[in-house]
């Protein structure tokens, strides 16, 4: 993470309630200043990320997306309104974030992230959130940040339900053991077709907002030192039942 300025006048006032916090405090909101978060994704669950971290004071806030505002959109991606029908999903996110906080930049990257073109985009992030909703882009993702030695917090999402992990399988555990890979938890996508899409099987639009908000938490978490990121935890939210499960996955032995 690069050297920020001191906290202005403003910053001070803004991040009150930050600084007050023994496990953030100054030195964790000047942490926060110097991130650059990555986030896959200004739909359901990028909307909450966006909106969270900006207003947690993320100091360089990439966002990558190549889709436009559509009105089925609207019941869950909150960083977009009625009056963004039809515009760039990163035109709309990118003053929406404006007017929730000045003090952070926004970098778009209109594309949809692959094993090609991702790696000069993750190269310039301290860490990335993958938002996707496919399986292509979230095994690229977690590759290309395996690989360029970035911590990624991914999420997912369907119908009343949804998951949340954080992968750094370039770190080793208290015991010298490498911490799991993407494919650890999930060694090969699904044949297509097998897992509907969320236009097909339907989205509760508050599971993206629960989900989103926890993915931002982390980040936060990662970029300040404080808690227990989820790693090697897999998260399991049921919003149905609300009933929030942790499954515990480790690398295997032999990939040491």
């Amino acid at each position: 993470m690069t050297d920020a300025p001191p906290l202005s006048t403003d910053e001070l006032r803004r991040y009150a309630r930050h600084l007050v916090l023994a496990e953030i405090g100054g030195p964790g909101q000047q942490a926060l200043k110097r991130a650059k978060v990555l986030v896959i994704g200004a739909g359901g669950l990028g909307s909450p990320v966006a909106l969270y971290l900006a207003a947690a004071g993320i100091g360089t806030l990439g966002l990558a997306d190549d889709d436009t505002v559509s009105l089925s959109n609207l019941q869950r991606q909150i960083l977009h309104g009625t009056a963004d029908i039809g515009r760039s999903k990163l035109d709309s996110a990118r003053e929406a974030i404006g007017r929730l906080n000045p003090h952070v930049e926004v970098v778009p990257h209109a594309l949809r992230l692959d094993a090609e073109n991702g790696a000069a985009v993750v190269g310039a992030y301290d860490i990335v959130i993958d938002g996707s909703d496919n399986f292509a882009t979230r095994y690229a993702l977690a590759d290309l940040c395996e690989a360029q030695e970035k911590p990624l917090v991914t999420a997912a999402v369907q119908r009343f339900s949804g998951s949340l992990t954080v992968l750094a399988p370039f770190r080793r555990d208290g015991a010298g053991q490498l911490l799991p890979r993407y494919r650890d938890l999930f060694p090969e996508p699904p044949p297509a077709g097998l897992v509907p899409t969320c236009a097909e099987a339907g989205i509760l639009g508050v599971v993206t907002g629960i989900l989103g908000t926890l993915a931002a938490a982390e980040a936060i978490k990662l970029a300040t030192g404080a808690g227990e990121p989820l790693l090697g935890r897999l998260l399991l939210v049921d919003t149905l039942r609300m009933r929030f499960e942790e499954i515990r996955y480790r690398r295997p032995k032999s990939a040491r």
